[in-house]
């Protein structure tokens, strides 16, 4: 059974460098083993999901720009998130104002075309299903 995902939960992105943390907002006004509890809803990008060191995504137009400008050896930018899309598919049997809560099985879809998994989910008892 997945494990709900709460502030603090480590990243990764098939595209970045670098691990990232899940910041959840206290808004919803639910606790999972202390920290707030984060429902699909939150994927907005430098808030929720923040950079995964740099990018070395080829649809990413400063990675295409920045390989260009060195003869096309691939040169990996900065790490911008792009992720307009909520998390997938997330618990439909728990709700978290009004959402479904984000399970450590959920992805998160980059429009450069990065894949968002969880590698911790930031609780270790609490489970959904």
């Amino acid at each position: 059974m997945p494990n709900q995902v709460a502030m603090g939960a480590m990243m990764k992105c098939s595209f970045g460098a670098a691990p990232s943390s899940l910041v959840v907002l206290p808004a919803n006004k639910v606790l999972a083993e202390g920290p707030p509890a984060a429902n699909i809803m939150d994927h907005v990008p430098m808030v929720n999901i923040l950079p995964f060191g740099v990018c070395s995504s080829p649809a990413n137009p400063t990675v295409i720009a920045a390989t260009a400008a060195a003869m096309g050896v691939l040169t990996p930018m900065p790490c911008i998130p792009v992720t307009p899309a909520p998390w997938v598919p997330g618990a439909a049997t728990v709700m978290i104002a009004n959402m479904p809560a984000l399970d450590n099985v959920s992805k998160c879809m980059c429009i450069w075309g990065g894949v968002i998994a969880f590698t911790s989910a930031g609780t270790t008892k609490t489970m959904i299903p």
